[in-house]
């Protein structure tokens, strides 16, 4: 097993690497947006003095590769700034939403992960059958479709006139379960097709690839049903791919969710990242930003483990 920790370590100094270059990334794009920041937040009546004054506050006048390395040493500390816009720390702004936005994400997953696993398996068992076909183009419709074109039919058929869901999702700070499930309902729905045809379609080729191994072509001989032939020995094989197509679907259910959130007025990070946007409130963007990527890479980094476990091979290697 040591060679997991090994891998464990090369995974988390390559996610380190990876991060410094977001940063990078982030950093240079709210710098080369055009306008002064100064002046956008004061407004056109601000006088050049006050303008200057708020320059020299924020350390704008500091050369770029100055401010990135205030900024970063910032971040490493566990401080992100404060926010432009209200002057709330923007860990604080970030922390009462990352809460909601994770909520959405395991709602959705807690539908889209179960639903593709079936539809996968049954179109691998039932292959070339009506039911493979209506359920490819079902999942190819769905994801052809982008997420807030998705969101509008959902609402325009379930929360339009009698509709049962409202087409709203904001909610109070501390809502009841029964609550959240209802009101992000047609989020979690929305992200819940879009991701579903990935997890379903490498369900099924996984396990199609598998059904013409010998060890298959055994337990058929044997006189074992379709069904727990797929179960009990190829499901299991094909675990690997599932486990990394369904990890990087889940790393987009949290970092792609900013349109689904703005067009439900769900209170999560996106929708924040959307309004500190519109205010130019540029540390609000650079956290969540950060905490986006670290997402993305803590999750590759459980896929990655979660395949070699799931492949006896890799894990007792001679």
């Amino acid at each position: 097993m040591s060679h997991i920790w090994i891998m464990i370590a090369k995974r988390l100094g390559l996610g380190v690497v990876t991060l410094f270059v977001v940063s990078l990334i982030i950093f240079l794009g709210t710098e080369l947006l055009p306008g002064d920041f100064a002046q956008e937040i004061l407004g056109q009546a601000a006088t050049p003095e006050t303008v200057a004054a708020l320059r020299e506050r924020l350390g704008l006048n500091d050369p770029m590769h100055i401010r990135y390395i205030n900024w970063a040493t910032d971040v490493l500390r566990g401080d992100l700034g404060v926010s432009l816009a209200n002057g709330q720390s923007v860990s604080d702004l970030i922390g009462r939403r990352l809460g909601n936005t994770l909520l959405l994400a395991l709602y959705a997953a807690a539908i889209a992960v179960p639903l593709s696993l079936m539809l996968g398996i049954l179109a691998a068992l039932f292959r070339n059958s009506f039911f493979d076909r209506f359920a490819n183009a079902s999942a190819l419709t769905s994801i052809s479709f982008p997420e807030f074109f998705v969101a509008y039919i959902l609402i325009f058929f379930l929360a339009g006139a009698g509709g049962v869901f409202p087409s709203i999702s904001n909610f109070r700070t501390d809502p009841s379960f029964d609550e959240f499930l209802y009101r992000a309902f047609l989020p979690a729905l929305t992200l819940t097709l879009v991701v579903t045809a990935h997890m379903m379609r490498m369900t099924r080729a996984a396990i199609i690839n598998l059904l013409a191994s010998p060890y298959i072509e055994m337990a058929r001989l044997k006189g074992m049903s379709p069904m727990r032939i797929i179960v009990k020995h190829a499901l299991p094989n094909a675990l690997a791919p599932i486990i990394n197509v369904i990890a990087l679907n889940l790393a987009y259910l949290i970092t792609g969710v900013v349109v689904v959130e703005v067009v439900f007025v769900y209170p999560g990070l996106g929708q924040l990242m959307v309004d500190a946007v519109s205010a130019r409130d540029m540390p609000v963007v650079q956290g969540i930003a950060l905490v986006f990527a670290g997402a993305y890479v803590l999750l590759n980094l459980t896929a990655d483990v979660l395949a070699t476990l799931s492949n006896p091979r890799l894990v007792h290697r001679r």
